[in-house]
């Protein structure tokens, strides 16, 4: 019965150290083994052997790319917009024991690295800027979170602005904005409309009268050069002008007479002269 005794105590201390002694990492994985509560080693991918009791498994790191979202935040810029940012983060633990021990939480750190960094870039824009200029952003995010992230054994591959939009009030404001922007250009289009079709229409009557004054001219000189070549036909003495005057009042008392208005028809005080000169003409 001792000899099972210790066969099975030999069994049970067997089972144990192949329980908490014997380790297998998988694939992606490298675990944080601590000796008497100080780092001891890492342990690779594969089978690991390590000491119970003594040694301990402080924390299982992932090799593989780990993802971070940041959350929205409230961002001010330069001319005291407020817009909201956020942003995710791809990162690669390269060293698991400076992201073990360098930092108490490498995963919240780096979240709120990249808050502050980011309220820091685009607190140095203006609204305009920073709505349109999201690959300047990122840029200038990674190249100032990279060194301190590297001391703690992790490297940034990549940081990606997921949204950048102003708040609510701010919308608000910005399409109160541009409607205000619509109904001035709006009036100031129908000002020059206006204007334009004044200038026209001046412009019209302008070479209207030009038009008008020229054609009197030319019936004045017409008119002018009728008498005169009257007056040289028939004699020398104005008795062709008496014509042509004489011939213009009857003619202007004809036209009198036939309208529907007409009460009364006035001769002319000099009407005896003018029919002398068309008699004149006519023998």
């Amino acid at each position: 019965m001792p000899e099972l005794s210790i066969a099975v105590v030999l069994l049970f201390a067997l089972f144990f150290l192949l329980a908490t002694g014997v380790r297998i990492v998988p694939q992606g994985e490298e675990w944080i083994v601590e000796r008497l509560g100080k780092f001891h080693k890492v342990l690779g991918p594969g089978l690991n052997i390590i000491i119970p009791v003594i040694d301990k498994i402080r924390r299982k790191m992932s090799t593989r790319d780990i993802i971070l979202d940041v959350n929205q935040q409230e961002v001010i810029t330069k001319d005291n917009a407020v817009i909201i940012a956020n942003a995710v983060a791809f990162i690669k633990i390269t060293d698991p024991v400076k992201a073990l021990y360098g930092v108490e939480n490498f995963k919240l750190a780096i979240q709120n690295l990249i808050m502050t960094t980011l309220r820091s870039i685009i607190g140095e824009m203006k609204l305009d800027e920073a709505l349109s200029n999201r690959e300047t952003i990122k840029t200038k995010l990674k190249e100032q979170i990279i060194d301190d992230v590297a001391d703690w054994g992790i490297t940034v591959k990549t940081v990606e602005i997921q949204d950048i939009t102003p708040s609510s009030s701010m919308q608000q404001a910005m399409e109160q904005q541009a409607a205000a922007e619509r109904e001035r250009r709006a009036i100031e289009t129908l000002a020059e409309g206006k204007k334009n079709a004044t200038i026209l229409e001046a412009d019209g009557k302008l070479e209207a009268a030009k038009r008008e004054a020229e054609a009197q001219i030319r019936l004045a000189e017409a008119s002018s050069e009728a008498i005169r070549q009257i007056t040289g036909a028939i004699d020398k003495e104005g008795t062709g002008a008496m014509f042509l005057l004489g011939d213009r009042y009857i003619e202007a008392l004809k036209r009198l007479s036939e309208s529907e208005n007409s009460k009364f028809v006035v001769y002319p005080a000099d009407l005896q002269e003018s029919i002398k000169g068309l008699f004149s003409q006519k023998r």
